[in-house]
């Protein structure tokens, strides 16, 4: 398979699974067993064009983070509330990713460990979807401040791969009582420093690995998962709105299940 060719695929993945309760990483991770390429060659690669998912979010609601800024200078509290409930949500991610940095990287070699992760995360999922008790709290700035450090604590049982960032958060905050469109909104905010973050983490400790011949890949890949999380993010708000997260939990089991079986017969 061309180079240009497995950038492109990856980069459609990182697009369409970044957002989605499926976890993105899990599944370049299972693209890396199916595809059959070399995964140490690619690992940067799959990093360095996260911010292409990331600049999808702002290019979606670039309104609400200029009412944000502007909001800030004109110290509005709902502002400093929008700003204050990230940071919270974003500190638990940071201090776990430093201190077990290299027992997560480990983890990403496993492709075992993600088809589980898909079926338990699935599981989870309907549980939730039937069981919690949601209401319309009004937006993310209006969410508590107590409640915004524990979806971060949530969020970091995503460092498992397969369990999917914006699967724990949505569904941790759904749990603590969040509506569904609030949920997925304060994830989608939440993945601007959280995988910021991780990326230029993972860049410098990997920077020895980039050369300049990856750049042009790279520049393929960033466009493409840019370009897909843009149409993905709409649908998926669509498909919550009137599906709820059924669809992905079903998806995650059957994924994980057929992931589990190959990898035991291949």
């Amino acid at each position: 398979m061309g180079d240009y060719l497995t950038a492109i695929l990856l980069g459609i993945v990182e697009g369409v699974t970044e957002f989605l309760p499926v976890s993105s990483t899990g599944h370049l991770i299972l693209a890396t067993e199916l595809l059959g390429y070399d995964a140490s060659r690619w690992a940067v690669f799959n990093v360095a064009i996260q911010p292409g998912a990331i600049l999808a979010i702002v290019a979606l609601y670039w309104r609400t983070f200029r009412d944000v800024i502007v909001g800030l200078f004109r110290a509005d509290p709902r502002a400093f509330a929008f700003v204050r409930n990230l940071l919270l949500a974003f500190f638990p991610a940071v201090i776990l990713g430093l201190v077990f940095g290299d027992e997560i990287d480990a983890l990403l070699e496993n492709a075992v460990v993600v088809a589980w992760a898909l079926i338990a995360g699935g599981v989870a999922i309907l549980l939730i979807e039937r069981w919690a008790r949601t209401h319309d709290v009004g937006g993310v700035a209006a969410v508590g401040a107590g409640t915004s450090i524990k979806i971060g604590l949530v969020q970091c049982i995503a460092m498992i791969p397969g369990v999917s960032r914006s699967g724990a958060t949505i569904l941790g905050a759904m749990s603590f009582g969040i509506d569904r469109k609030t949920a997925a909104e304060f994830s989608f905010f939440l993945a601007l420093p959280t995988l910021t973050g991780a990326t230029a983490l993972q860049l410098f400790k990997h920077r020895d690995a980039l050369d300049a011949g990856q750049f042009g890949l790279i520049g393929v890949g960033f466009l493409v998962s840019f370009v897909v999380a843009l149409v993905v993010v709409k649908a998926f708000l669509s498909i919550v709105s009137r599906y709820g997260f059924a669809p992905f939990a079903w998806y995650r089991i059957i994924a994980g299940t057929a992931a589990l079986i190959w990898l035991t017969v291949r």
